[in-house]
C-alpha cells in the first residue's frame, strides 16, 4: 500500500515556500480556506515578533486539487513570502548580486549557525540560517492541515494547548476531555492555555521577559481522540507509532524533549501504579487510566493519544550572547535579527500538523485505498473485524460485538 511522504523547500526570506504532499487518496474535499485557518493560527499567540505583522500567510494549491477535491496525485502547496520585496537582492540567486558587506559572521548560540556553516563550507551564516529558520514550518502546517482534514473524515480530532510557558504552569487535559469544549477555551487564550488564570499569568510573564530582552520556552500538550486500536506495529523499530511521532515532533525547530502519557513521571512510581489496568464492562473493554498516553507496544490502544513536547527558548536573544566572529576569531556578541520573545503558543499548532501527518500516514498504511471512499470502506471493515476477532472464539455469544 502507498504511504504518505512530503518535502518542503524555500528560505525564510526567499520568494516563498513550497510543500509537496504525495500519497493522499483521491476524493478528499479540500479548500484553501481550510488550510489558511491553520496558517492563521500559527501566526498568532502573545509574544510573537514583527515578522508576523508583515506576512499574511495564504496557501495556493498548484497541483493535486481540482474543483475542491484531491485527485490522488502529488499536492503542491505554495506560500508567498510578503517580505521578499525587501530581500530581492540579499537573497538573489544571481552571482552578480553578491554583496560581501552583508555577510553574517557571528553565529548565534543555540542555532544551526556554527555547525551548519562549517559542515556546508560556507562563509556567510545566512546561507544556513535562512533554511534552518522556523519559517519553514509554515508549509508544514499547510501540509498538516490537509492531513487533519483526512483524519476528520474518520472521526479523529487533534488539539494542542500550552501547559508551561517559562516559569508558569497549567494543568494537563483530563482523561475524558471533550476536545470541542477544550478548544473553545484554548483558542480564546492569547497564549493558547486552557486555564484562564494561568493564561493571564503567562501573558504577564512574557511582558517581564520583553523588558529583560530575553526569550522563553515551554511545554505543549497534544491530544488526539477517535483513533482506532492498532495503528502502528510492534514488529519493527521503524513501524512503532511512538517512535514515528517522536521523530516528527523533534524535527520541529527548537523542540528538545518528548513524552507520551505520564512519560518521565512514571520513573518515580511503581509499576502497579503506572500501567493502565483493563476492565470489561457492558460488552466493552476500557482502561481505568491513560498513563500510557494511548500507545502500547508501538500501537494505539484505543485511548486518547497524549503527547507532551518541550520547546527551548528562542535562540535569537536581543541582549546578545557571547560568540566569536568567524572572520577575526575574536570574541563578539551574537547576531540579533528580528525575532519573537516566545513562540510556544504557535508551536502547538505546528506540533498538531506534524502529528497529523504521522497519523494520516499510519491510517493510509493500515487501510490503504486510492480513494477516500475505498479507504473508509477498509476502515469500516476493520472495525467490524475487531468485533469478531479470533481472541473472542469460545467467548459467550455476543461477546465482543461492542468491544471496541
Amino acid at each position: 500500500m502507498g504511504r504518505l511522504r512530503f518535502l518542503t523547500a524555500g528560505e525564510s526570506h526567499g520568494i516563498g515556500l513550497t510543500g509537496i504532499l504525495e500519497g493522499m487518496p483521491a476524493g478528499l474535499p479540500l479548500s484553501e480556506e481550510e488550510v489558511n485557518y491553520d496558517l492563521e493560527r500559527r501566526q498568532g499567540g502573545y509574544g510573537r515578533g514583527g515578522r508576523m505583522k508583515i506576512e499574511k500567510d495564504r496557501i495556493e494549491f498548484r497541483s493535486g486539487v481540482r474543483w475542491g477535491e484531491t485527485l490522488g496525485g502529488p499536492i503542491t502547496l505554495w506560500v508567498a513570502n510578503d517580505d521578499w520585496v525587501n530581500w530581492r537582492t540579499k537573497m538573489s540567486p544571481r552571482a552578480e548580486d553578491r554583496d560581501p558587506a552583508i555577510v553574517v559572521s557571528r553565529p548565534r548560540p543555540g542555532h544551526a549557525d556554527l555547525a551548519g556553516v562549517l559542515k556546508y563550507d560556507r562563509e556567510d551564516i545566512r546561507d544556513i540560517l535562512e533554511r534552518s529558520s522556523a519559517r519553514e514550518t509554515t508549509v508544514r502546517v499547510a501540509i498538516g492541515a490537509v492531513c487533519r482534514k483526512f483524519l476528520a473524515a474518520f472521526g479523529i480530532d487533534i488539539l494542542s494547548h500550552v501547559i508551561r510557558l517559562g516559569e508558569i504552569t497549567a494543568p494537563s487535559a483530563p482523561m475524558d476531555v471533550n476536545l470541542a469544549e477544550w478548544r473553545a477555551r484554548v483558542e480564546a487564550s492569547p497564549v493558547r492555555c486552557a486555564e484562564p488564570e494561568a493564561s493571564e499569568r503567562m501573558v504577564k510573564h512574557i511582558d517581564e521577559v520583553v523588558r529583560e530582552k530575553d526569550t522563553l520556552g515551554g511545554i505543549l500538550e497534544v491530544i488526539v481522540t477517535g483513533l482506532p486500536m492498532g495503528l502502528g506495529s510492534h514488529v519493527q523499530w521503524d513501524r512503532k507509532l511512538d517512535s514515528r511521532i517522536a521523530a516528527a515532533v523533534l524535527s520541529v525547530q527548537a523542540m528538545k524533549g518528548v513524552e507520551f502519557g505520564i512519560g518521565f513521571a512514571a520513573t518515580a512510581q511503581r509499576g502497579s501504579k503506572t500501567h493502565d489496568e483493563i476492565a470489561y464492562e457492558q460488552g466493552r473493554f476500557r482502561r481505568l487510566t491513560n498513563n500510557a498516553g494511548g500507545l502500547e507496544g508501538g500501537m494505539t490502544d484505543g485511548m486518547p493519544l497524549v503527547v507532551r513536547v518541550a520547546k527551548k527558548p528562542i535562540s535569537t536573544v536581543r541582549k546578545g550572547l557571547q560568540s566569536v566572529d568567524l572572520k577575526t576569531r575574536e570574541a563578539a556578541q551574537s547576531t540579533y535579527q528580528r525575532s519573537d520573545v516566545t513562540a510556544v503558543p504557535a508551536a502547538g499548532v505546528i506540533l498538531e500538523a506534524v502529528i497529523a501527518f504521522v497519523l494520516a500516514d499510519a491510517m493510509i498504511e493500515k487501510f490503504g485505498g486510492d480513494s477516500l471512499r475505498e479507504t473508509k470502506r477498509n476502515f469500516d471493515q476493520y472495525l467490524e473485524q475487531l468485533k469478531t476477532a479470533r481472541a473472542f472464539e469460545g467467548a459467550p455469544t455476543g461477546e465482543g460485538q461492542d468491544a471496541f
